[in-house]
Protein backbone atom coordinates (compact mmCIF):
# COMPACT_ATOMS: atom_id res chain seq x y z
CA UNK A 1 0.00 0.00 0.00
CA UNK A 2 1.45 3.20 -0.81
CA UNK A 3 1.11 6.69 0.99
CA UNK A 4 0.77 10.27 0.08
CA UNK A 5 3.66 12.49 1.83
CA UNK A 6 0.43 13.61 3.92
CA UNK A 7 -0.50 10.11 5.08
CA UNK A 8 0.58 10.93 8.60
CA UNK A 9 -1.22 13.97 8.72
CA UNK A 10 -3.91 12.36 8.00
CA UNK A 11 -4.06 9.65 10.86
CA UNK A 12 -3.03 12.07 13.64
CA UNK A 13 -6.21 14.03 12.65
CA UNK A 14 -8.40 11.16 13.34
CA UNK A 15 -8.90 10.38 9.46
CA UNK A 16 -11.04 7.12 8.93
CA UNK A 17 -7.96 5.17 6.17
CA UNK A 18 -8.94 2.66 3.61
CA UNK A 19 -7.17 1.49 0.82
CA UNK A 20 -8.20 3.13 -2.86
CA UNK A 21 -6.53 2.55 -5.97
CA UNK A 22 -3.33 1.46 -4.40
CA UNK A 23 -3.50 4.30 -1.76
CA UNK A 24 -4.11 4.34 2.05
CA UNK A 25 -6.41 7.49 1.83
CA UNK A 26 -8.94 8.99 4.35
CA UNK A 27 -12.58 8.36 3.27
CA UNK A 28 -13.64 10.74 5.92
CA UNK A 29 -12.97 12.60 9.22
CA UNK A 30 -15.87 13.66 10.92
CA UNK A 31 -18.23 12.10 8.79
CA UNK A 32 -19.55 12.42 4.84
CA UNK A 33 -22.59 14.41 5.22
CA UNK A 34 -20.97 17.22 7.52
CA UNK A 35 -18.05 17.11 5.16
CA UNK A 36 -19.94 17.29 2.17
CA UNK A 37 -21.57 20.41 3.68
CA UNK A 38 -18.51 22.63 4.60
CA UNK A 39 -17.52 22.35 1.00
CA UNK A 40 -20.72 23.06 -0.62
CA UNK A 41 -21.21 25.91 2.08
CA UNK A 42 -17.60 26.80 3.05
CA UNK A 43 -13.99 25.33 1.94
CA UNK A 44 -13.19 22.36 2.13
CA UNK A 45 -9.30 20.50 1.70
CA UNK A 46 -8.65 17.17 0.06
CA UNK A 47 -5.11 15.09 -0.48
CA UNK A 48 -5.89 13.80 -4.04
CA UNK A 49 -1.99 12.80 -4.14
CA UNK A 50 -2.58 9.81 -5.34
CA UNK A 51 -3.74 10.94 -8.70
CA UNK A 52 -0.86 10.52 -11.52
CA UNK A 53 0.76 13.51 -13.46
CA UNK A 54 2.73 12.73 -16.87
CA UNK A 55 5.10 15.32 -18.08
CA UNK A 56 4.99 15.02 -21.68
CA UNK A 57 7.51 17.46 -23.98
CA UNK A 58 9.14 17.87 -27.51
CA UNK A 59 8.61 18.92 -31.04
CA UNK A 60 5.95 16.47 -31.21
CA UNK A 61 4.43 16.61 -27.66
CA UNK A 62 1.13 17.65 -29.70
CA UNK A 63 0.86 15.14 -32.28
CA UNK A 64 1.18 12.80 -29.46
CA UNK A 65 -1.27 13.93 -26.76
CA UNK A 66 -3.52 14.39 -30.19
CA UNK A 67 -3.41 10.67 -31.12
CA UNK A 68 -4.38 9.58 -27.95
CA UNK A 69 -7.12 11.95 -26.57
CA UNK A 70 -10.44 12.20 -28.13
CA UNK A 71 -10.45 15.88 -27.49
CA UNK A 72 -8.81 18.72 -30.25
CA UNK A 73 -5.72 20.04 -27.85
CA UNK A 74 -4.74 21.66 -30.73
CA UNK A 75 -6.90 24.70 -29.34
CA UNK A 76 -5.11 24.54 -26.12
CA UNK A 77 -3.18 28.12 -25.18
CA UNK A 78 -0.05 28.37 -22.44
CA UNK A 79 -2.03 28.23 -18.98
CA UNK A 80 -5.09 26.25 -20.53
CA UNK A 81 -6.36 22.74 -19.68
CA UNK A 82 -9.20 20.67 -21.63
CA UNK A 83 -11.36 17.48 -20.48
CA UNK A 84 -10.72 14.67 -22.37
CA UNK A 85 -10.40 10.19 -22.79
CA UNK A 86 -8.14 8.12 -23.80
CA UNK A 87 -10.01 5.95 -26.09
CA UNK A 88 -8.99 2.31 -26.53
CA UNK A 89 -9.39 0.19 -30.08
CA UNK A 90 -12.49 -1.62 -28.91
CA UNK A 91 -14.79 1.71 -28.39
CA UNK A 92 -14.29 1.56 -25.04
CA UNK A 93 -12.35 4.27 -22.60
CA UNK A 94 -8.67 3.53 -21.21
CA UNK A 95 -9.01 6.77 -18.46
CA UNK A 96 -10.41 10.15 -18.68
CA UNK A 97 -8.16 12.41 -17.70
CA UNK A 98 -6.82 16.29 -17.66
CA UNK A 99 -4.66 18.05 -20.31
CA UNK A 100 -2.26 21.16 -19.22
CA UNK A 101 -0.60 23.28 -21.81
CA UNK A 102 2.85 24.57 -19.76
CA UNK A 103 4.08 25.87 -23.38
CA UNK A 104 4.09 24.95 -27.23
CA UNK A 105 6.27 21.86 -26.56
CA UNK A 106 5.40 20.90 -22.89
CA UNK A 107 1.82 19.35 -21.78
CA UNK A 108 1.22 17.65 -18.33
CA UNK A 109 -1.62 14.94 -18.28
CA UNK A 110 -3.29 14.34 -14.86
CA UNK A 111 -4.95 10.75 -15.07
CA UNK A 112 -6.44 8.33 -12.39
CA UNK A 113 -4.57 6.82 -9.69
CA UNK A 114 -5.98 3.11 -10.40
CA UNK A 115 -4.50 3.67 -13.81
CA UNK A 116 -1.14 5.17 -13.63
CA UNK A 117 0.55 2.27 -15.08
CA UNK A 118 -2.06 1.37 -17.87
CA UNK A 119 -2.10 4.81 -18.90
CA UNK A 120 1.53 5.53 -19.41
CA UNK A 121 2.02 1.99 -20.74
CA UNK A 122 -1.19 3.05 -23.67
CA UNK A 123 0.61 6.81 -24.17
CA UNK A 124 3.93 4.94 -24.61
CA UNK A 125 2.84 2.30 -27.44
CA UNK A 126 1.31 5.53 -29.59
CA UNK A 127 4.47 7.60 -29.19
CA UNK A 128 6.37 6.81 -32.51
CA UNK A 129 7.88 9.89 -32.34
CA UNK A 130 10.23 9.94 -29.56
CA UNK A 131 8.20 12.50 -27.14
CA UNK A 132 10.05 12.48 -24.01
CA UNK A 133 7.76 11.52 -21.46
CA UNK A 134 8.29 11.51 -17.35
CA UNK A 135 6.16 10.15 -14.97
CA UNK A 136 6.00 12.48 -11.94
CA UNK A 137 3.44 10.20 -10.05
CA UNK A 138 5.32 9.63 -6.84
CA UNK A 139 7.15 13.16 -6.46
CA UNK A 140 3.86 15.09 -6.86
CA UNK A 141 1.58 15.79 -4.44
CA UNK A 142 -1.71 17.50 -5.40
CA UNK A 143 -4.06 18.99 -3.13
CA UNK A 144 -7.95 20.06 -4.03
CA UNK A 145 -9.21 23.44 -1.82
CA UNK A 146 -12.49 23.56 -2.83
CA UNK A 147 -15.72 25.34 -1.94
CA UNK A 148 -17.11 29.00 -2.33
CA UNK A 149 -14.76 30.16 0.02
CA UNK A 150 -11.57 28.79 -1.55
CA UNK A 151 -10.25 31.88 -3.30
CA UNK A 152 -10.73 33.99 -0.30
CA UNK A 153 -8.88 31.48 2.28
CA UNK A 154 -5.92 31.07 0.24
CA UNK A 155 -5.29 34.28 -1.75
CA UNK A 156 -2.88 35.59 1.59
CA UNK A 157 -0.53 32.55 0.69
CA UNK A 158 -0.03 33.62 -3.55
CA UNK A 159 0.38 36.83 -5.42
CA UNK A 160 -1.51 34.85 -8.21
CA UNK A 161 -4.81 36.79 -8.39
CA UNK A 162 -7.01 33.75 -7.71
CA UNK A 163 -10.79 35.49 -7.65
CA UNK A 164 -10.06 36.57 -11.65
CA UNK A 165 -8.60 32.86 -12.73
CA UNK A 166 -11.09 31.78 -14.91
CA UNK A 167 -12.30 27.80 -15.08
CA UNK A 168 -9.82 25.22 -16.54
CA UNK A 169 -7.05 27.83 -16.66
CA UNK A 170 -3.57 27.51 -14.51
CA UNK A 171 -0.89 29.81 -13.55
CA UNK A 172 2.46 28.97 -11.99
CA UNK A 173 4.01 30.71 -9.17
CA UNK A 174 4.49 31.14 -5.79
CA UNK A 175 2.60 29.72 -2.45
CA UNK A 176 2.96 29.67 0.72
CA UNK A 177 6.85 30.76 0.16
CA UNK A 178 7.24 27.87 -1.95
CA UNK A 179 8.30 28.22 -5.63
CA UNK A 180 7.10 26.89 -8.80
CA UNK A 181 3.63 25.51 -7.19
CA UNK A 182 1.04 24.83 -10.16
CA UNK A 183 -2.21 26.30 -8.96
CA UNK A 184 -5.33 24.98 -11.51
CA UNK A 185 -9.16 26.09 -11.23
CA UNK A 186 -10.51 22.85 -12.49
CA UNK A 187 -12.50 21.19 -9.77
CA UNK A 188 -14.36 17.76 -9.10
CA UNK A 189 -16.99 19.27 -6.55
CA UNK A 190 -19.19 21.78 -8.58
CA UNK A 191 -18.76 24.14 -5.57
CA UNK A 192 -15.78 25.92 -7.48
CA UNK A 193 -12.09 26.48 -6.27
CA UNK A 194 -8.48 25.17 -6.81
CA UNK A 195 -6.31 22.44 -7.39
CA UNK A 196 -2.55 22.59 -5.98
CA UNK A 197 0.35 20.71 -7.28
CA UNK A 198 3.91 20.84 -5.81
CA UNK A 199 6.69 18.74 -4.77
CA UNK A 200 6.25 16.15 -2.08
CA UNK A 201 8.76 17.57 0.21
CA UNK A 202 7.04 20.62 0.45
CA UNK A 203 3.48 18.68 1.34
CA UNK A 204 3.61 19.38 5.24
CA UNK A 205 4.29 23.02 5.12
CA UNK A 206 1.89 23.58 2.71
CA UNK A 207 -0.70 21.85 4.10
CA UNK A 208 -0.54 23.76 7.39
CA UNK A 209 0.03 26.92 5.90
CA UNK A 210 -3.46 26.88 3.98
CA UNK A 211 -4.76 25.88 7.36
CA UNK A 212 -3.96 28.49 9.24
CA UNK A 213 -5.05 30.59 6.49
CA UNK A 214 -8.57 29.36 6.20
CA UNK A 215 -8.65 29.19 10.16
CA UNK A 216 -10.89 32.25 9.92
CA UNK A 217 -13.72 30.29 7.02
CA UNK A 218 -13.95 27.19 9.06
CA UNK A 219 -11.63 24.98 6.43
CA UNK A 220 -11.60 21.48 7.53
CA UNK A 221 -9.61 18.53 5.64
CA UNK A 222 -12.12 16.48 3.42
CA UNK A 223 -12.48 12.61 2.69
CA UNK A 224 -12.80 10.71 -0.68
CA UNK A 225 -16.59 9.89 0.69
CA UNK A 226 -17.73 13.53 0.45
CA UNK A 227 -15.58 13.94 -3.14
CA UNK A 228 -17.80 10.97 -4.36
CA UNK A 229 -21.30 12.35 -3.14
CA UNK A 230 -20.42 15.95 -4.20
CA UNK A 231 -19.14 14.57 -7.61
CA UNK A 232 -22.00 12.76 -8.42
CA UNK A 233 -24.71 16.01 -7.81
CA UNK A 234 -22.68 17.36 -10.53
CA UNK A 235 -23.28 14.28 -12.56
CA UNK A 236 -19.40 14.06 -13.22
CA UNK A 237 -18.69 10.42 -14.40
CA UNK A 238 -16.12 8.56 -11.95
CA UNK A 239 -13.80 6.02 -13.54
CA UNK A 240 -14.31 2.49 -13.30
CA UNK A 241 -18.06 3.26 -12.35
CA UNK A 242 -19.32 5.32 -14.93
CA UNK A 243 -16.86 4.72 -17.54
CA UNK A 244 -14.58 2.00 -17.91
CA UNK A 245 -12.64 0.04 -20.54
CA UNK A 246 -16.43 -1.15 -21.98
CA UNK A 247 -18.10 2.45 -21.94
CA UNK A 248 -17.76 4.56 -25.46
CA UNK A 249 -17.52 8.08 -24.69
CA UNK A 250 -20.91 8.46 -26.78
CA UNK A 251 -22.43 6.15 -24.54
CA UNK A 252 -20.98 8.33 -21.60
CA UNK A 253 -22.22 11.78 -22.89
CA UNK A 254 -18.81 12.52 -23.70
CA UNK A 255 -19.16 13.55 -27.10
CA UNK A 256 -18.56 17.06 -26.24
CA UNK A 257 -14.80 15.93 -25.85
CA UNK A 258 -14.80 13.71 -28.74
CA UNK A 259 -13.72 15.89 -31.51
CA UNK A 260 -13.77 14.62 -35.42
CA UNK A 261 -12.05 17.65 -36.88
CA UNK A 262 -8.76 15.21 -36.16
CA UNK A 263 -7.73 11.91 -36.53
CA UNK A 264 -6.93 9.87 -33.30
CA UNK A 265 -7.35 6.07 -31.83
CA UNK A 266 -10.67 4.28 -33.25
CA UNK A 267 -11.73 7.65 -34.32
CA UNK A 268 -13.21 6.07 -37.04
CA UNK A 269 -15.04 3.42 -35.15
CA UNK A 270 -16.31 6.74 -32.84
CA UNK A 271 -17.53 8.27 -36.19
CA UNK A 272 -19.47 5.51 -37.02
CA UNK A 273 -21.25 5.17 -34.09
CA UNK A 274 -22.11 8.69 -33.82
CA UNK A 275 -23.64 8.40 -37.03
CA UNK A 276 -25.54 4.93 -36.58
CA UNK A 277 -26.71 6.14 -33.16
CA UNK A 278 -26.16 4.85 -29.61
CA UNK A 279 -27.94 1.90 -28.36
CA UNK A 280 -27.67 2.75 -24.69
CA UNK A 281 -27.00 6.04 -22.49
CA UNK A 282 -25.54 6.98 -19.48
CA UNK A 283 -28.67 9.08 -17.82
CA UNK A 284 -29.13 10.39 -14.38
CA UNK A 285 -31.90 9.66 -12.24
CA UNK A 286 -33.84 10.29 -8.65
CA UNK A 287 -35.61 8.00 -6.93
CA UNK A 288 -39.53 8.44 -6.08
CA UNK A 289 -39.93 5.92 -3.41
CA UNK A 290 -37.56 4.60 -1.07
CA UNK A 291 -34.03 3.18 -1.40
CA UNK A 292 -30.81 4.18 -2.20
CA UNK A 293 -29.52 2.73 -5.70
CA UNK A 294 -26.27 1.00 -5.57
CA UNK A 295 -23.46 0.47 -8.21
CA UNK A 296 -24.70 -2.67 -10.54
CA UNK A 297 -27.97 -2.73 -9.37
CA UNK A 298 -30.54 -3.81 -12.01
CA UNK A 299 -32.35 -1.41 -13.76
CA UNK A 300 -35.66 -2.51 -15.14
CA UNK A 301 -39.06 -1.55 -16.83
CA UNK A 302 -42.64 -1.86 -15.31
CA UNK A 303 -42.62 -5.31 -16.18
CA UNK A 304 -39.43 -6.05 -14.58
CA UNK A 305 -37.34 -6.26 -18.21
CA UNK A 306 -33.91 -5.67 -17.70
CA UNK A 307 -32.97 -2.15 -19.67
CA UNK A 308 -29.49 -1.44 -17.31
CA UNK A 309 -27.49 -0.74 -14.50
CA UNK A 310 -26.91 1.48 -11.69
CA UNK A 311 -22.96 3.09 -12.34
CA UNK A 312 -23.29 5.37 -9.14
CA UNK A 313 -25.61 5.63 -6.39
CA UNK A 314 -25.64 7.67 -2.98
CA UNK A 315 -28.47 9.53 -0.76
CA UNK A 316 -27.32 13.26 -1.63
CA UNK A 317 -26.95 15.29 1.39
CA UNK A 318 -27.48 18.78 -0.22
CA UNK A 319 -30.74 17.18 -1.94
CA UNK A 320 -32.25 14.77 0.85
CA UNK A 321 -33.14 12.76 -2.14
CA UNK A 322 -31.57 9.11 -3.34
CA UNK A 323 -29.64 9.94 -7.03
CA UNK A 324 -27.96 7.61 -9.08
CA UNK A 325 -26.20 7.41 -12.41
CA UNK A 326 -26.60 4.36 -14.98
CA UNK A 327 -26.52 3.03 -18.23
CA UNK A 328 -29.85 2.43 -20.03
CA UNK A 329 -31.37 1.35 -23.47
CA UNK A 330 -31.43 4.65 -25.40
CA UNK A 331 -35.21 4.42 -25.64
CA UNK A 332 -35.53 4.65 -21.67
CA UNK A 333 -33.14 7.71 -21.75
CA UNK A 334 -35.75 10.76 -22.23
CA UNK A 335 -35.95 13.20 -19.35
CA UNK A 336 -38.79 12.54 -16.95
CA UNK A 337 -38.88 8.64 -18.34
CA UNK A 338 -40.35 6.12 -15.37
CA UNK A 339 -37.84 4.04 -14.32
CA UNK A 340 -37.36 1.18 -11.70
CA UNK A 341 -33.93 -0.05 -9.72
CA UNK A 342 -34.05 -3.56 -8.66
CA UNK A 343 -32.95 -2.99 -4.60
CA UNK A 344 -33.40 -6.85 -3.06
CA UNK A 345 -35.80 -8.33 -5.46
CA UNK A 346 -38.04 -5.44 -5.54
CA UNK A 347 -39.07 -2.98 -8.16
CA UNK A 348 -38.36 0.72 -6.34
CA UNK A 349 -39.48 3.46 -8.54
CA UNK A 350 -37.49 6.32 -9.76
CA UNK A 351 -37.38 8.84 -12.75
CA UNK A 352 -34.68 9.77 -15.46
CA UNK A 353 -33.33 13.52 -14.90
CA UNK A 354 -30.92 15.95 -16.58
CA UNK A 355 -27.62 16.42 -14.70
CA UNK A 356 -26.22 18.07 -12.52
CA UNK A 357 -28.66 17.10 -9.69
CA UNK A 358 -27.58 20.00 -7.60
CA UNK A 359 -28.27 23.00 -10.14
Amino acid sequence: MKNTALTDIHIKAGAKMVPFAGYNMPVQYVGINAEHETVRNGVGVFDVSHMGEFIIKGDNALNLIQQVTSNDAAKLYDGKVQYSCLPNEDGGIVDDLLVYRIDEKTYMLVVNASNIEKDWNWISKYNKWGVEMKNISDRTSLLAIQGPKAAEALQSLTDIDLASMEYYTFKKGKFAGVDNVLVSATGYTGAGGFEIYFENQNAEHIWNAIFKAGEPLGIKPIGLGARDTLRLEMGFCLYGNDIDDTTSPLEAGLGWVTKFNKEFTNSASLQQQKQEGIKRKLVGFEMVDRGIPRHDYEIVDANGNNIGKVTSGTQSPSLQKAIGMGYVKTEFAKEGTEIFISIRDNKVKAKIVKPPFNK
